[in-house]
């Protein structure tokens, strides 16, 4: 009696274990990064952003729960169509669990739509529009690294009260750059500012000179690029070539990275004030942490690239917590849980989706201010998180208590 007895409670606690263990769907966690690996913000994210949540999986340990995990990615293409192609492909056929970086706005609104149909994970690192977190919020996303809004604050509020008090703007014509360029008008009158006019330009421009033209001939002392990536890098050449900045007018690189200013190099971008979510040389663990990147991605990490090394070990983290990973559960315990790391010592999830962390007001060293490549910024401020992303009580986020 007693063995049969025994017996019975080893088989019981053996089915136990098996249920625990199929909480995790299919005893593997598919993490699937999509971004753009062979256009204007390839180097921004790219293969680096691949690296970088393969670094999180490792440091993890390689498995949660006793369930394996795994790393996939692709190509976007900035399309939003291809991204959904892309996705649904990934979770109807290759059970990918939770979809990563994404960005190109555009995408990102497409792919939080059919995350939430599909009751997975997003954690958006790329993308900037505010909409994630605002009229298109999903239960679903989290917005990790910067958003529109928070680009506004710092380098708008920070150019006009330096006396860049007009303002004419070149935009990238999809809904990133829309959003940067309505938010940050919006801070420029705030501040007692104007804004003079606008243009606006295909994704991925060789030649900006018209768009330069008609800046110039606003007599705006601030012309704000509303753009990313090789848009940026390619509008600030033009301009130094045109000779813009030398007359007196000042560039304002609303969204800039790392990447952008190595690719430039300090000669043209010195002086450039930008904000960022991330700069590698703060402390002695983002250096840690940056150095290892360099060493396997050859370049240091941009905001975009750290922010997805953190969301993915903040969503491991959940897991391991609440043993499973269903969208409901993992979301739920991400949004309890603080995020403390070299990326965001001090984070919260909003309800919303919103991951609030301090951003930084920056400026492009001189060359002669350099120690060398890399040593590009000085941190002028800290932005306090509660202050650098849109105030909750103004979110248009359905998921927002009222």
């Amino acid at each position: 009696m007693r063995i049969k007895a025994l017996c019975a409670c080893v088989s019981a606690i053996a089915l136990a274990g098996g249920a625990a263990q199929a909480e995790i769907s299919d005893n593997v966690v598919k993490i699937g990064v999509m971004n753009d690996q062979s256009g204007l913000y390839a180097d921004l994210a790219g293969q680096g952003s691949v690296e970088a949540a393969r670094m999180a999986v490792e440091d993890f340990g390689g498995s949660v729960n006793g369930a394996s995990i795994e790393v996939l990615s692709a190509d976007h293409q900035n399309k939003p169509d291809v991204g959904s192609n892309i996705v649904r492909q990934w979770i109807d056929v290759e059970g990918v669990d939770v979809i990563v970086d994404v960005p190109t706005s555009s995408v990102a609104l497409a792919v939080t739509e059919i995350v939430r149909e599909k009751d997975k994970v997003f954690l958006v690192s790329g993308a900037a529009t505010t909409d994630l977190t605002g009229s298109a919020c999903s239960p679903n996303t989290i917005h990790w690294t910067y958003d529109t809004y928070a680009l506004a604050v710092g380098t708008g509020r920070a150019m006009v009260q330096e006396g860049g008090d007009t303002w004419f703007f070149i935009t990238a014509d999809y809904a990133f750059g829309h959003q940067l360029e309505e938010d940050t008008s919006r801070v420029v009158e705030e501040e007692g500012g104007q804004v003079l006019g606008a243009v606006r330009h295909p994704l991925s421009s060789s030649d900006f000179s018209s768009y330069l033209l008609q800046a110039q001939g606003s007599g705006a002392k601030v012309i704000g690029l509303a753009n990313a990536g090789t848009d940026t890098t390619n509008a600030i050449k033009q301009a130094n070539e045109f000779g813009i900045t030398q007359a007196g007018q000042q560039l304002a690189a609303l969204l800039m990275f790392l990447s952008d200013i190595d690719a430039l190099g300090l000669d043209v971008a010195q002086g450039l004030i930008m904000t960022t979510g991330f700069y590698w040389d703060m402390n002695d663990e983002t250096r840690a942490w940056s150095e290892r990147f360099n060493e396997r991605a050859g370049q240091m990490p941009t905001m975009v690239q750290a922010g997805v090394y953190s969301a993915v070990t903040h969503y491991l983290n959940a897991i391991q917590e609440v043993g499973s990973d269903q969208a409901k559960d993992v979301v739920e315990q991400m949004k309890a849980t603080p995020v403390s790391d070299f990326f965001a010592p001090n984070g919260t999830i909003r309800e919303d989706g919103r991951m609030v962390h301090d951003m930084y007001l920056a400026q492009v060293k001189s060359p002669d201010e350099s120690e060398g490549r890399w040593d590009y910024l000085n941190i002028l401020r800290t932005i306090p998180g509660d202050q650098a992303f849109l105030p909750l009580s103004e979110s248009q986020c359905p998921l927002v208590s009222q």
